[in-house]
């Protein structure tokens, strides 16, 4: 594990010095390589599958690698090769003083680990926004996917040597001992970024000293205020729930003003019906549809499958202490006609997402043209929310003179200016 580390490490230091030019070649080229492979791909997909028949219906979908994820991938991968380099931009530049100029650009962090579910497209989108900024990844993704993970990595690696770009600046980890291998190697990754529950993340965080950036639950919510479109409403609350149920993004538990209850109560467990969601629901909720009793660790629980949980709520101020008391912090939506409240909503739910009247399902790095994501990062530190190219980058000052010395601005022969450039 040491030696993968240092050798991804060195890898990473060359990665970083590429031209935006050869690292969106490789993009291409790795590309091609999984249409090329595709049949091995699908095929080791199937094994995993296989062996997996205990997994529920909605994690069976995760898991699961055919031609449309492939499709998918394929276009993420040449829509990230459209995008600008994140590599040397400049955010500041400051003349200190005359013939002394200060830049604060933009670099790749270097060696980045990522620990993330049974789901072998992440693979691909973690990897491809990690080449495409100039990093190093070490992946871990989930044991159900071991084989789809393996053909996936080699044929990427495929890609990357096609490119002439070494393919260490990609490594797979296989096991927990390789993780807990990772979690010690601050000599080497700059990096953690684990994709799970909170306690999963909170494990990785008290088990190494290299930063962790968490990408943690995704309990969302919706609240249907008093002045909801209630047709809008129910549409975005299933889009929300069911669009796709076994992602992060998926509300788990929706709001409701009590004015509006009697109205919209009926009109949305109709449409959830439809759809198969098993709804539970506070007592006010119970009084006004049939459905289960929610249990209290019910609003605190990420269901990612067909089940979503409903409170009736006294009014706005309760809905957000509710969301900030149960949430993650990943994403919450209002549905309401009035701005006031929905700017109030937005100012005071303390969320990587906040929306109004659009669902939950928009977190996306693609979706907000980030060409993917490594994951939503549920903190506030470096980077929140769906975390693209931006977020894997972090700058370094450079400043460039004609001979000044710290000792001419004591003496007075060189003046500070602190001029904008």
């Amino acid at each position: 594990m040491k030696e993968l580390a240092k050798k991804t490490k060195e890898a990473a230091i060359a990665l970083g010095a590429t031209s935006i030019e050869e690292r969106n070649h490789a993009l291409l080229c790795v590309a091609e390589a999984l249409e090329k492979n595709k049949a091995a791909i699908f095929a080791a997909n199937r094994v995993d599958l296989e062996s997996a028949e205990s997994l529920s219906a909605p994690l069976k979908k995760r898991l699961c690698f055919d031609e449309d994820k492939l499709t998918d991938i394929i276009k993420g991968l040449h829509a990230l090769a459209k995008l600008p380099d994140p590599i040397g931009k400049i955010d500041l530049a400051t003349e200190l003083a005359e013939g002394l100029e200060l830049y604060r650009v933009s670099c790749p962090i270097g060696l980045i680990g990522v620990i993330f579910e049974s789901r072998p497209d992440a693979m691909v989108q973690i990897s491809s926004l990690c080449l495409k900024s100039g990093n190093a990844v070490l992946l871990k993704g989930g044991s159900e996917a071991l084989n789809t993970n393996r053909s996936l990595f080699v044929t990427m690696q495929n890609g990357l040597r096609e490119a002439g770009i070494r393919p260490e600046v990609m490594g797979l980890l296989e096991t927990r001992e390789d993780v807990a291998q990772m979690l010690k190697m601050d000599e080497y990754i700059d990096l953690i970024i684990p994709r799970g529950s909170n306690e999963f993340v909170r494990y990785i965080m008290e088990h190494s000293h290299i930063p962790v950036l968490g990408h943690a639950d995704g309990l969302c919510h919706v609240y249907v205020d008093a002045a909801a479109d209630l047709s809008m409403a129910v549409r975005i609350c299933v889009d929300s729930k069911a669009q796709n149920v076994a992602v992060c993004n998926a509300a788990e538990t929706v709001l409701v003003h009590e004015k509006i209850a009697p109205a919209f109560l009926p009109e949305l467990k109709a449409a959830m019906d439809l759809k198969g969601v098993e709804l539970v629901g506070c007592p006010r909720t119970r009084e006004i549809i049939a459905c289960g009793k929610a249990a209290d660790t019910d609003w605190e629980t990420e269901y990612l499958d067909y089940k979503l949980s409903i409170r009736v709520a006294d009014g706005l101020e309760d809905a957000i202490v509710h969301i900030n008391s149960f949430g993650s912090g990943h994403t919450d939506s209002i549905v309401t006609a009035d701005m006031d409240t929905a700017r109030r909503f937005m100012t005071l739910v303390d969320s990587a997402g906040v929306y109004h009247n659009c669902s939950t399902r928009f977190a996306d790095g693609f979706r907000y043209g980030f060409g993917a994501e490594v994951g939503v990062a549920t903190g506030k530190l470096h980077a929140r929310g769906p975390m693209g190219l931006e977020g894997l980058c972090t700058y370094k000052y450079k400043l460039f003179g004609s001979g000044q010395t710290v000792q001419d601005t004591v003496d007075g022969f060189v003046k500070y200016t602190h001029k904008p450039l």
